[in-house]
């Protein structure tokens, strides 16, 4: 559950900062990544993998079998994120908006909220208006710290979408979104949404989305709600 402010300082050039708390119902899972239970066949080569903590980027904890159903909650790991639009939407060119952003480790290591390490990330956003339809994308990198408890590695990350502006407070887009391996040994995720955002008052509005996964490494199913308020 995230509480994210976001300041304009001009047109052009916004910040963000994103405070979590995360709860997870299993100690077999950190940062959002399964680790396993020691002693047992995961039936699975890529979790194998991944839970053996293949690569450069360290060995990673499995959870005991003993501790794996205990639940975890806390303060997670907090973003935060920069984004500039370089250049303005013409008739032919569409907006370019390159974002930067840092993950600090506020998340307790030892609670397996997070893994106790900064990562940095950027990614280049575009969007098109087609009178209203419109067209966004956004395609970055993601430069991951070393961690003891998950074979972790860079990866790339993207979305492509298109939407209709049905009216002022109405706005449905559909989506695919997903990321190259995140951890050694891992498959790459790749999940399609419905997202609606909808303004019911001049300042407040929710954005809502369901998701489906269509990797194995992606969640089979999603959902996610945010309500927010423009000052």
């Amino acid at each position: 559950m995230p509480f994210t402010a976001a300041v304009y300082p001009t047109d052009r050039l916004d910040f963000s900062l994103e405070i979590p708390f995360v709860y997870q119902s299993s100690s077999a899972v950190v940062a959002g990544q399964y680790m396993g239970m020691q002693g047992q066949s995961m039936g699975s080569q890529s979790v194998l993998a991944a839970t053996n903590g293949m690569g450069s980027s360290g060995s990673m904890t499995s959870a005991s079998a003993g501790s794996v159903n205990n639940s975890h909650s806390g303060l997670g790991d907090m973003k935060l994120k920069a984004g500039y639009v370089l250049y303005t939407e013409e008739k032919y060119v569409p907006a370019i908006r390159p974002n930067f952003y840092v993950k600090i480790p506020t998340a307790d290591k030892s609670k397996f909220l997070g893994t106790g390490e900064f990562d940095e990330g950027f990614a280049v956003e575009l969007t098109k208006w087609f009178g209203s339809w419109f067209a966004d994308g956004e395609a970055g990198y993601v430069i991951q710290g070393k961690s003891s408890v998950l074979a972790v590695r860079n990866y790339l990350n993207y979305y492509v979408g298109a939407g209709y502006q049905f009216t002022e407070r109405l706005r449905p887009m559909v989506l695919l979104k997903g990321t190259t391996p995140t951890v050694n040994g891992a498959s790459s995720q790749l999940e399609a949404r419905l997202r609606v955002k909808y303004q019911f008052a001049k300042h407040t509005g929710i954005d809502g989305y369901l998701a489906k996964g269509i990797t194995t490494a992606s969640p089979d199913y999603g959902m996610g709600l945010a309500v927010f308020y423009e000052f």
